[in-house]
């Protein structure tokens, strides 16, 4: 960060990363423009990495939640993997060796609900086989609250809590 301002603009999009630009230029009594192209230029340098959600509860509480694995044609990977990423029910996909090529994660509120996603995917042209396990319980996840605590810390770092 290149002064004190980007911090601050940092700070205001960390509250809420939708706000306008304008808000966050009146809140810091400078020029919306300014705050335009500070946010530009920290995207561009890579200081703003991307946006995300933080949800007010744990999600995978109450999702039922499955394990794919997929065979894959080799050739066609872009074009499934292009097709993978429009479903929102896919919380991780990763490529695996082995058997089998991709390993999925994911996570609908209902078991029909993967049912339909899990035949969509099955019919996927260049996928040639797939393997599904649904997940019963999680024994332990550090992901989660690992990711909450990393957002406390550099929230309360940042308002000086």
């Amino acid at each position: 960060m290149k002064d004190q301002l980007d911090r601050r603009i940092i700070r205001e999009l960390q509250r809420n990363a939708r706000e306008s630009t304008s808000n966050i230029a009146a809140r810091l009594n400078v020029a919306r423009s300014t705050v335009h192209e500070r946010i530009s230029r920290m995207e561009a340098d890579g200081t703003i990495a991307g946006y995300s959600v933080v949800l007010s509860k744990n999600p995978n509480e109450e999702n039922v939640q499955i394990l794919m694995l997929l065979e894959i044609r080799q050739q066609e990977t872009r074009k499934i993997l292009q097709r993978l990423s429009n479903y929102t029910e896919i919380r991780v996909c990763m490529s695996i060796n082995g058997e089998y090529d991709l390993f999925l994660s994911a996570e609908a509120p209902r078991i029909e609900d993967l049912d339909v996603f899990v035949d969509e995917v099955a019919e996927i042209p260049g996928i040639l086989r797939t393997n599904t396990f649904v997940v019963f319980g999680r024994k332990f996840d550090r992901r989660y609250k690992d990711t909450v605590q990393r957002i406390s810390e550099q929230y309360l770092k940042d308002t000086g809590e």
